[in-house]
């Protein structure tokens, strides 16, 4: 029998932070094993080539939702990670820690180690932000941030002007004192190329002689002796093979593959997996449960100036970004699509912000086959103003559809499935035209392209926000830290009634926070490993 001391599933945003920092000591063996393969690719390193990969089963595992009501019945399309880095792989690159007051739940839903001053004293270690350490920002950590101050579209000014004009001052961190305002984001991107957690924390520690880790390894059951995960089934060429755990099994595969894999091994809705012909471990119908989601759309512009469809759509602009790219690492290539943004709140009555705002200098309305149609973008001048929901309230869910652990689950987002976020997203898209009426932009405008100005009524904009939102590939709390009876996990992080096995990524969220959830899943990852750390030294296991 393979044996190690921690086995690491998912070598993701979380999971290349565990597998960085159980490794640090020298005292402990970990064995990472993760689905997918290298991210040593050129669409991966260069910023905006995550377009190439939003469709790419290489690097991706491409979920489908179940149709959805709320989304007019549409079946969504989530792309997730299949690589080393996860889903900081093949992702935007935003780098948005979430409001103060999320960690205040988290704190309340799973105590001290997850409250504010927790939460940023782990941010402030991890992080080395190049716009230098303060109160806030940290400097000196794994994880370079880029400020992102260098290089912005145009635009950007005019829409920060904007909505200044509109009421939503300027803000220039939103990680910092405030969320609220507009203004740039920072980005997990250095010197030109992506900084995923595979290159800031993974490949530093493959150096190490007490690290392995198995690529194109499907993880297939966690093995459960009298209680206790003593180890892991994976397949491997073919080849069903097993691995041994001296410490603990950690599973890190995201909100979709965590629950799947603790459905696969009799964790779970017991009823539904005995009907599945799966050997029920341990009952707990919260495996799978309390599916939540930031829910996006978009409103497009027609400019009378360039954006960068005027560069990125013709042959000679290609070529021009290209080699700027290849020679300089520096031009649109370079970053994130989404140079600004910014946090509002629907109504004053709001006690913090609700929406999350996303400035693009490029359209994508006439669509491309396998591809989404960044490095396409439309055949004249376009602009996007992007926003989501900060805590919908709507909750879905999934759960396996056999025991084969191959097959994709049934994935249930319920988007839209109550009052209160249809009733915000609502106001929240009257605020996009709002922005787009001040002098700042409306003088720059032609015409509003989507959805276009005879959609005018209440009903018409929700119809409109139903057929053409989708997540903006947050989900998360499919396996939270919560009460017991309520969750899945405690508040270390540790599966309920099965002992040694914990859960560290994003399905452990006790809630969803507002903004986008790769920073507090590296969070996650860093201060889960100071939990997994701490016990096993009280516990003498391992090493």
């Amino acid at each position: 029998m393979d044996e190690t001391d921690y086995i690491i599933v998912g070598a993701g945003s979380a999971g290349c932070v565990l597998a960085e920092r159980l490794t640090a000591s020298g005292r402990h063996r970990v064995t990472l094993i993760e689905a997918g393969g290298s991210d040593r690719r050129f669409f991966v390193q260069m910023p905006l080539g995550y377009g190439k990969l939003f469709y790419d089963p290489s690097v991706n595992w491409c979920y489908r939702t179940e149709p959805d009501p709320g989304l007019a019945g549409q079946a969504d399309f989530w792309p997730r990670g299949k690589i080393l880095g996860g889903s900081s792989s093949i992702n935007a690159m935003v780098w948005i820690r979430g409001h103060r007051a999320d960690y205040d739940d988290w704190e309340r839903a799973a105590g001290s180690d997850w409250g504010w001053q927790a939460a940023l004293a782990g941010y402030r270690a991890l992080e080395d932000n190049e716009a230098g350490a303060d109160a806030w920002r940290g400097a000196g950590g794994p994880l370079f941030i880029s400020a992102n101050r260098r290089g912005l579209h145009p635009l950007v000014a005019d829409y920060v002007a904007a909505c200044g004009e509109a009421g939503l001052a300027e803000n220039a961190d939103f990680n910092g004192a405030e969320q609220e305002g507009a203004g740039t984001y920072q980005m997990t991107i250095r010197g030109g190329r992506r900084n995923s957690t595979a290159r800031a924390f993974l490949h530093p520690a493959m150096r190490r002689g007490n690290l392995r880790v198995i690529t194109h390894a499907l993880a297939t059951r966690v093995v459960v002796e009298d209680g206790q995960a003593v180890g892991v089934e994976y397949r491997r060429g073919g080849e069903t093979r097993s691995l041994r755990a001296r410490a603990e099994v950690i599973l890190s595969g995201g909100a979709i593959n965590s629950p799947q894999l603790l459905q696969l091994s009799g964790i779970g809705p017991a009823g539904h997996l005995a009907g599945l012909g799966i050997p029920v471990v341990l009952d707990n119908a919260h495996v799978g449960g309390n599916l939540n989601d930031h829910q996006g759309i978009n409103y497009t512009w027609k400019m009378k100036v360039p954006t960068y469809n005027d560069m990125l759509r013709p042959w000679w602009g290609k070529l021009r970004v290209g080699l700027e790219y290849l020679l300089t690492r520096q031009g649109p290539l370079a970053k994130s699509i989404n140079h600004a943004g910014g946090f509002f709140r629907t109504s004053p009555a709001e006690p913090r912000p609700n929406m999350q705002l996303y400035m693009q200098a490029f359209s994508t309305l006439i669509p491309r086959d396998g591809e989404r149609p960044i490095l396409t973008p439309d055949p004249f001048s376009g602009l996007s103003i992007g926003l989501s929901n900060c805590r919908p309230t709507s909750r879905g869910w999934l759960r396996i559809r056999s025991s084969d652990p191959g097959l994709a689950p049934e994935i249930v987002a319920n988007a839209f499935s109550t009052d209160h976020d249809v009733d915000e997203m609502l106001l929240a898209v009257k605020f996009l035209r709002t922005i787009a009426a001040q002098p700042a932009m409306a003088r720059l405008i032609a015409e509003e392209l989507r959805p276009g100005p005879a959609v005018q009524d209440d009903a018409g904009l929700i119809a409109d926000f139903r057929a053409r939102s989708g997540t903006v590939f947050h989900p998360s709390c499919t396996c939270r830290m919560a009460a017991e009876g309520e969750g899945v996990l405690d508040s270390r992080l540790r599966v309920r009634g099965v002992a040694g096995l914990r859960v560290i990524d994003a399905s452990s969220f006790p809630n969803l926070i507002a903004g986008n959830t790769n920073a507090p899943s590296i969070l996650t990852g860093w201060i889960g490993a100071d939990l997994v750390l701490a016990d096993t030294a009280s516990a003498g296991r391992g090493g």
